[in-house]
């Protein structure tokens, strides 16, 4: 009964929408086994983004984003449970923040994004 109740916990494959709230986006989550986490916005060149996530476990991260049929990777990190940093950002494009949990057991992730520089509202 109690893996029952655990359930809603541990999404398959989580994609959230930012939405800044005073320049401050914070999400917290399970990420599943075998699955992932994908935090992502439009940013304008000349932004800035300080990032932080703390973990339960190590998972995979990368902050990518997409042009055309290529992926570009500003940050990319294997087995970590915490890290921090910043990005600059050089190209108005969709940017995004992931996390892929390798493990058999479900990751706790707690992110924080903070925008900096010149914003275009």
């Amino acid at each position: 009964m109690a893996s029952l109740l655990a359930l809603p916990l541990c999404v398959s494959a989580e994609m959230v929408d930012i939405k800044w709230t005073n320049d401050v986006f914070a999400h917290k989550t399970s990420i599943a086994p075998k699955k992932f986490l994908e935090v992502c916005g439009k940013l304008k060149m000349g932004d800035g983004v300080t990032w932080q996530f703390t973990g339960s476990a190590p998972t995979d991260f990368n902050i990518h984003y997409h042009v055309g049929n290529d992926v570009s990777y500003p940050e990319n990190r294997k087995d970590v449970a915490s890290a921090s940093g910043t990005l600059s950002v050089s190209l108005d494009q969709d940017y995004c923040w992931m996390w892929s949990n390798k493990s058999a057991q479900p990751a706790e992730v707690d992110v924080q994004l903070r925008q900096t520089g010149r914003k275009e509202k």
